[in-house]
């Protein structure tokens, strides 16, 4: 049973995903042990408690430096056992000692066709709107294993969404999220929990 720890800075639309198909056996091999937030008003940790599931606020603000948090983030993951870590949201730069430790274990949504509309700044709606301002007529969204660039790491499932002519950044967003990312991010659990994804020198690999 792979441990999940699911760190989210908002809502967490997709956190409910991830439940909604361990919940449907869609997910399977795969359990949520923590969900982790810097934002003390995240509704990602509600949804969390109300699913019977740790919810632990972690702020870097809350800690005398970055060092300490990033130290107090790595033991937290290290204490609950957690064998793969998502990014649903999160909006706090992943430390090098985490990355270092949990290397092709921690994995990403981005709302967008990597390496498209990524990088640095490129979050939230910010995406959106540069996707919209660029006039594409696909865009998407990207799972991807994280290492210590932004939206750098080995691309793992990506799944194309149509952009409509009459599209604000907020229509694109909640369709990308609908039609991509609640499937996508899932499934990538679901294959990884059940050891059918493999890197070799960055280039990713999935058993049919």
């Amino acid at each position: 049973m792979l441990n999940l720890a699911v760190l989210v800075s908002g809502g967490g639309t997709n956190l409910q995903a991830i439940m909604d198909a361990i919940d449907s056996g869609e997910i399977t091999n795969a359990n949520i042990k923590v969900v982790i937030s810097n934002n003390e008003g995240a509704y990602a940790l509600e949804r969390a408690r109300q699913y019977g599931t740790e919810a632990l606020l972690l702020s870097p603000k809350s800690f005398p430096s970055r060092d300490v948090f990033n130290e107090s983030l790595l033991l937290a993951l290290k204490e609950r056992e957690i064998d793969l870590v998502v990014l649903a949201g999160y909006l706090v730069v992943v430390p090098p000692c985490v990355i270092r430790e949990y290397e092709n274990r921690i994995i990403n949504i981005h709302p967008s066709l990597i390496p498209s509309f990524c990088g640095k700044g490129c979050y939230g709606l910010h995406v959106h709107e540069k996707a919209l301002a660029k006039g594409v007529k696909v865009s998407g969204a990207t799972v991807h294993f994280v290492d210590e660039g932004t939206d750098t790491g080995p691309i793992i499932m990506q799944k194309p969404v149509m952009v409509e002519q009459t599209d604000t950044p907020e229509t694109l967003q909640k369709r990308i999220m609908e039609q991509a990312e609640w499937i996508i991010l899932p499934k990538t659990i679901d294959l990884i929990a059940n050891g059918k994804v493999h890197v070799n020198d960055r280039v990713v690999t999935i058993d049919e």
